[in-house]
């Protein structure tokens, strides 16, 4: 993917399937697997797409897919070409957000021009709003009270923060995600943050999502436990 300078697009969407889906016969959802998977696998030829599955995490979703391009109209066309698989007509998309990457003001870490490019097992995701008041704060107060907010965050090595940014894009300010193989390294985290000076101006955190990282494949098999005929493929990407 030929990123521009260090700015990417990143579309989160969570889909939902309808329960009667599965009742179908097997070769119809073969079929309206394969529609589906053919979309993806046409937007990943030279932009990033991954995976991940809810089933069993959440109750509301049960297919994470996140596509980054640098251009927005490729997002745009890839979810047009998306819904008019035959599988995309049984599903709902109960979450979406819209974000950008782009430098943090509170660190000196290069923005990455794609954001969950590990191999680890999990990804946790959450919209976040800060309170007015924060941005009503001295650049210099909030320099420092960040400063504490990623010291804690350094003590949690195995835990990859992906931070995303929605100002004017979406209703969130930003799409916070993290990747790790191990979800109690990630609840200890988040549990010291909540005594962070930080979390004090935090507005909304919520809904949060668990996701188990595997191929756009996988996932799709995970919504009727039915293999597709194919290669053996990678826990994740595609």
């Amino acid at each position: 993917m030929a990123a521009v300078a260090d700015r990417t697009f990143a579309k989160f969407t969570f889909l939902k399937l309808d329960p009667a889906w599965q009742r179908r016969e097997a070769e119809a959802r073969a079929q309206d697997k394969g529609e589906f998977l053919a979309a993806c696998e046409d937007f990943a030829e030279d932009r990033s797409l991954r995976a991940y599955s809810t089933v069993g995490t959440r109750g509301d979703t049960d297919l994470l897919l996140l596509a980054q391009s640098p251009i927005l109209e490729d997002i745009h066309t890839f979810h047009v070409v998306l819904g008019q698989s035959g599988l995309a007509k049984w599903m709902t998309i109960p979450h979406s957000y819209l974000a950008m990457t782009k430098p943090s003001p509170y660190s000196d870490t290069a923005a990455r021009a794609e954001i969950c490019t590990s191999e680890r097992k999990y990804l946790f995701v959450y919209p976040l709003d800060k309170k007015r008041e924060w941005y009503l704060l001295p650049a210099e107060e909030r320099q420092r009270i960040m400063a504490q907010h990623i010291e804690i965050g350094r003590r949690y090595p195995e835990i990859t923060i992906n931070t995303a940014y929605s100002y004017g894009l979406d209703d969130q300010e930003f799409v916070v995600s993290f990747e790790g193989d191990d979800p109690g390294q990630f609840l200890d985290l988040v549990q010291e943050l909540r005594g962070s000076e930080s979390s004090s101006y935090t507005l909304r955190d919520t809904p949060i999502f668990t996701c188990v990282a595997m191929s756009v494949a996988r996932g799709l098999d995970a919504l009727d436990g039915a293999a597709t005929a194919r290669a053996p493929e990678p826990v994740a990407g595609l």
